[in-house]
């Protein structure tokens, strides 16, 4: 009988420390977001949602660059697009293009646009001054918004890329849909 009951014993311990280490990586997987976006926000990496700085003003008058714009959602009632889909710019000339989205959801919903570039290397040199995606986006039930994105190209990017494609994927921000919520919003 003492075997049985010191096997019982042993298999709740164990039950418990499963149950522990169950709670423990929940919570590790829980907090893992927040403490991504401080480190980033800390050392500046991957930092998506604050304007960029622009060290050189000169502009290269001797190469152009074309960029190209796009504009995608991802399972959100949206309608996305560029009003141009591509410009020619100098490095280091300022230049000023502008989305158009339009919520056609019969309710508010809040957004979060994520820039992406082709090829991979160009985002080390596009700076970004204001942009939509700096904010999460709440667009009223039917609201139409054109939303500009003012950026530069730096001047050290590398001579053989001559083509830029600017990326935009929305997604739903899903806590924040609430009827009434402008929270986040960018008139």
């Amino acid at each position: 009988m003492t075997t049985q009951v010191r096997v019982a014993a042993e298999n709740r311990r164990l039950l418990v420390r499963l149950a522990v280490a169950a709670v423990v990586m929940f919570g590790f997987g829980f907090l893992l977001v927040p403490f991504y976006q401080k480190i980033c926000e800390v050392t500046g990496i991957n930092n998506l949602v604050q304007p960029d700085t622009v060290a050189n003003t000169q502009v290269d008058l001797a190469r152009s660059i074309t960029i190209q714009f796009d504009a995608n959602t991802h399972d959100l009632p949206w309608q996305f697009r560029p009003l141009q889909t591509q410009i020619s710019v100098h490095p280091g000339e300022l230049a000023t293009v502008a989305y158009e989205v339009t919520n056609t959801r019969g309710e508010p919903v809040t957004g979060q646009a994520v820039p992406s570039y082709g090829p991979q290397l160009a985002g080390q040199y596009f700076r970004k001054l204001e942009c939509f995606c700096f904010a999460k986006q709440t667009l009223a039930a039917g609201e139409t918004r054109t939303m500009p994105v003012v950026f530069v190209v730096d001047p050290g990017l590398p001579a053989d890329v001559r083509v830029i494609t600017l990326s935009y994927t929305f997604f739903e921000v899903a806590a924040r849909r609430i009827a009434g919520d402008d929270a986040g919003s960018n008139s």
